[in-house]
């Protein structure tokens, strides 16, 4: 006797252990799927538990399990559906129609009994019937994806179907709701693959086998030829001849053979690269296919004469159906291999695990209507991959990132989103293959999958105190070179016979303790040729001269002009600027070359062009010219990378050797032979344009960071800002480098905005200040719009990622031919904009810019008094020992520092001492500390320098001393009457 006793229970496997009678309650036709569905009958009058247990238990019944619903219905089965629930005891509360005394379950919820018995091996799908093969388990849709309903009924079951499709001369067979059969040739458009579990109803006529589902068919494909054309009704019972249409197999090319015939369009084309012809026949596809080195090739000859092509995997999942009879159906391609493989490619999915860094995906995200959701693009036809889109994105600074169309990265910023106002949509939006990985999905047609950073990418600190701009004097003419010299006076230079001002002299000297009074404040000098677009850097001679080389074109291209400065603060200098092209000239004339001052005391000439946009000058020469004849050396690099190479970056390191820097180049150079000792890797450009400049005129800035004793970690130099080829957008990463470590390689570190045309001030402390600029363009005469009117600060000693600070703005916007220079108190000067770009009317843009306005650093807003020295010695030997006097306000000698900073002449951006700042070993007894200076001239070349002491952040004025004398014998320089020798 059965136990009819009802209680619920929790079933975890789908097919339970073995065990004693029990029962549960549950949930039916989930998804218009019954629970059980094997076999049922409804008694209106006399169901009780007993007799629904008694039907699925006698005969040729014999399952597992028995469910009784609705007081009147009963199912029987051995399996339960996979979409079926348990829900409370309480929900199956519906008196039996035959014994009121006992629960037959309620609407949609059946009261189960299970007979203890094992269930049978659980029913599947069959790979293959015959010659009909599994497709798998496919939508049904509106229209239908299988056309003609078939006349099968009651006993549907894989066989039954197939027969019935097969006689009607359809290649296509598929079973729906258990029950159902269709037949078709093709498969409707809107019909794909869906999961296998999807097909979970029991075939009608056998419980060993699925039919299908709600709108899910079990697909089958006949894989033979078909003896009859397609009847819209069911065919006889077979039989017919069969087609002599067969695959061509023998008399291929080299290696090419028979791979067989698949199933196209399921998901897409399985193949991308196709070719039209109405003569294409296997051989001609094949041979098409092999010359262009693809090494799998089909054909859809008998349609329209197509073929395609593919390297070496399929795009889209690919389904085996023939292998001995070409395909000359809709869908169907005959498949050639060179390499005797076909990799089939499962459906792709969106990549969210795994992911490199600290990517999370968000989802599928439209773009913006007319416009990019986000600002940076790279087209990958053939390798575009989410790792790699990820990971491009991560190394340039970008946290957000998006892939569209298959073959495009994206890299932008989270609030590029919000600004946007879009919001994710479902994920089937994005459903494009990645070029460069099929097994993944890189968005859709204006769709990208979405992926931000979690964490924090950039650190971009917005300090209490971040200093200001002020306005100092106004000028007399738009200065391109800035100097400070030992007089502490600042000498500026400007365009000369090309100036807009026919008045101009081309050389002025501003006194800083005149401000007040302009007419008094500004000393005119001159020149006596044009010094547009030259070089200049500080000569280590005992008056510490200004070298001026270059110019614009014609004889300024070969001037040599020297200034000695003379004076002090409130009283006028007398020296001018010297200048004789008779006696005094370069080998090779140079407009935009670079100068610097070598080891030995010589000064190294690099670069430029023979005149105004004229042909390269790819060479270096040194001064004083040496003995012998032409001694100018030519340099390939510059050749080969011009004109994206003037004022290319010249910096000593340690070593003694050189590095330049040159268009997006760089290299260490022999100090003596100026042969290339190593080739460093390419400079990092933009996220989406490695074509990149960091030299004139794709112009950005470059500097040495601090030395600090003992001077045995390696130098390190950073470079930042230019802009890219074409497009010109402006650069918002800075670069930096250790030249001569093993394997030496950029790191990149983005800025808080993008800058163009940059000027970078080396500061006391070892900061540096980053400012003028613009948004786009290049360097050159309305080449760029949109002012930076930011300043930032880097600081080398923080991490990287958290080494910018953003400081105050400017109201004047600081163009082509700005500069930045550090003043003896602590100050940065900041000059000139002479950008000539106008309205169609002649108007400025922006004018010609002659106000001079100070940066007033915050190392000078905190409140606090900068501290004062005393020294009496400022003519240091390498590895001398100095004393000075100090005057701390606010802390102690033991946190005391003391810098030096190289003094620098600077132009476009380009300080072409390097911005050098040391720090010195020094000890302290009392007030009066000793300072050792620098071991050799490699640590630091041979010149002046401004010394400061720091109370904390704060520096002092700053004292001129020179370090390492004059090796060159420069002070004895040139023996020509008309020019001042200050002497060694």
């Amino acid at each position: 006797m059965r136990s009819t006793s009802r209680h619920t229970i929790f079933i975890v496997e789908l097919y339970p252990e073995p065990g004693p009678h029990s029962d549960a309650g549950r949930a039916d036709n989930v998804g218009g799927v019954r629970t059980l569905s094997s076999a049922s009958y409804t008694d209106t009058v006399n169901m009780t538990t007993e007799s629904c247990i008694s039907y699925c238990s006698t005969g040729s019944n014999a399952y597992v399990y028995a469910g009784v619903e609705y007081a009147q219905e009963c199912y029987c089965g051995n399996y339960l559906s996979s979409g079926a629930t348990n829900v409370s005891s309480s929900d199956c509360n519906m008196p039996c129609d035959g014994n009121a005394a006992e629960f037959c379950g309620a609407g949609n919820r059946l009261d189960i009994f299970w007979s203890g018995a094992q269930p049978p091996a659980p029913p599947t799908m069959p790979a293959s019937v015959g010659n009909w093969s599994l497709l798998g388990c496919y939508s049904d849709s509106n229209p239908r994806t299988l056309s003609y309903g078939t006349a099968v009924t009651g006993n549907v079951d894989v066989e039954t179907c197939t027969t019935a499709c097969y006689n009607a001369g359809y290649p296509l067979a598929g079973m729906e709701y258990s029950a159902e059969c269709y037949c078709d040739s093709t498969l409707q458009d809107g019909s794909g693959p869906e999961p296998t579990t999807d097909c979970n109803m029991v075939c009608a006529g056998n419980s060993s086998e699925y039919c299908g589902g709600p709108n899910r068919l079990s697909l089958y494909n006949y894989t033979q030829t078909l003896p009859t054309s397609p009847t819209t009704g069911v065919g006889g019972n077979g039989g017919g001849t069969t087609s002599t249409v067969s695959p061509v197999t023998s008399g291929l090319q080299g290696n090419w053979s028979y791979a067989g015939c698949y199933v196209d369009n399921v998901n897409g084309r399985i193949l991308g690269n196709e070719f039209d012809s109405a003569s294409t026949t296997v051989e001609s596809c094949i041979a098409n296919c092999a010359s262009q080195n693809f090494t799998v090739s089909v054909v859809m000859i008998s349609l329209v004469g197509q073929h395609w092509a593919k390297t070496a995997a399929a795009t889209w999942p690919a389904v085996e159906v023939r292998r001995d009879e070409a395909c000359g159906g809709p869908n169907r391609m005959s498949v050639y291999s060179s390499t005797g493989n076909v990799t089939i490619i499962p459906i792709p999915v969106i990549e969210t695990t795994n992911l490199p860094g600290q990517w999370a995906y968000q989802g599928c995200l439209a773009e913006p209507t007319g416009t990019r959701m986000f600002p940076y693009e790279m087209d990958w036809t053939t390798n575009n991959t989410v790792d790699a889109c990820l990971n491009q994105c991560a190394a340039f600074g970008y946290p957000a990132a998006g892939l569209e169309f298959g073959n495009q990265c994206f890299c932008g910023d989270v609030s590029d989103v919000t600004a946007s106002g879009e919001t994710f949509g479902p994920d089937s939006g994005c459903t494009i293959p990645c070029s460069g990985d099929p097994y993944h999905l890189c968005g859709g047609e204006s769709k990208l999958t979405t992926y931000y950073w979690n964490g924090t990418m950039n650190t971009w600190n917005t300090p209490t105190h971040t200093g200001y701009y002020e306005f100092l004097i106004g000028g007399l003419v738009v200065p391109l070179i800035a100097t400070v010299g030992i007089n502490n006076k600042v000498t500026f230079l400007e365009k000369w016979g090309t100036s807009e001002y026919a008045n101009s002299t081309g050389a002025y000297e501003l006194d800083l303790s005149l401000v007040d009074n302009y007419e008094l404040a500004w000393r005119e000098m001159h020149v006596k040729s044009d010094v547009f677009c030259s070089g200049s850097i500080v000569l280590p001679d005992k008056g510490a001269r200004v070298i001026n080389v270059g110019g614009w074109s014609l004889e300024s291209t070969f001037g040599v002009r020297l200034y000695a400065p003379n004076g002090s603060p409130g009283v006028n200098g007398t020296n001018d600027w010297e200048e004789n092209v008779n006696e005094l000239t370069l080998q090779r004339g140079r407009w935009y070359p670079s100068a610097m001052m070598m080891p030995n005391g010589s000064i190294l000439i690099v670069g430029g062009e023979s005149g105004s946009n004229a042909s390269p000058q790819p060479s270096l020469e040194i001064l004083p010219t040496p003995p012998g004849g032409d001694t100018v050396i030519t340099l390939d690099y510059l050749q080969r990378t011009d004109p994206n190479n003037l004022y290319p970056f010249l910096l000593v390191l340690p070593s003694g050797r050189f590095f330049i820097g040159y268009y997006n180049e760089a290299r260490i150079l022999d100090p003596v032979t100026f042969d290339t000792v190593t080739v460093l890797p390419n400079m990092p450009g933009a996220v989406n344009n490695f074509l990149a400049g960091r030299t004139y005129p794709m112009e950005g800035s470059a500097v040495l960071l601090p030395q600090y004793a003992p001077y045995t970690a390696p130098i390190e130099i950073l470079v930042c800002g230019g802009s890219t080829i074409g497009a010109a957008i402006a650069l918002d990463n800075c670069i930096s480098i250790a030249p001569e470590v093993a394997n030496p390689t950029w790191t990149l570190e983005r800025m808080p905005s993008k800058r163009v045309m940059p000027c970078m001030a080396t500061l006391p402390d070892g900061t540096y200040m980053i400012l003028n600029g613009a948004h786009q363009g290049v360097a050159g005469f309305g080449l760029a719009t949109d002012p930076n009117l930011s300043a930032h600060l880097y600081d080398p000693t923080k991490p990287v990622g958290s080494r910018f600070s953003i400081l105050n703005n400017t109201i004047v916007a600081r163009l082509y031919h700005s500069e930045a220079t550090l003043l003896p108190d602590g100050r940065v000067l900041v000059s000139g904009s002479d950008p000539q770009t106008y309205y169609p009317n002649g108007s400025f843009v922006y004018p010609e810019e002659m106000r001079i306005e100070v940066y007033i650093p915050p190392y000078l807003t905190q409140g606090l008094q900068q501290p004062q020295f005393t020294i009496t010695e400022t003519d240091w030997d390498l590895g001398g020992q100095y004393a000075i006097t100090v005057n701390l306000f606010q802390g102690t000698t033991s946190g005391m520092r003391i810098s030096l900073v190289a003094a620098s002449s600077s132009t476009h951006g380009n300080v072409m001492s390097g911005g050098r700042i040391i720090f010195p070993a020094f000890t302290c007894s009392g007030n009066t500390c000793t300072i050792t200076a620098p071991p050799n001239a490699y640590v630091c070349p041979p010149g002046w320098h401004q010394l400061f002491i720091l109370d904390g952040p704060t520096p002092s004025h700053s004292a001129w001393v020179r370090i390492g004398g004059d090796p060159g014998q420069l002070g004895n320089w040139p023996a020509y009457s008309d020019f001042t020798r200050p002497g060694v």
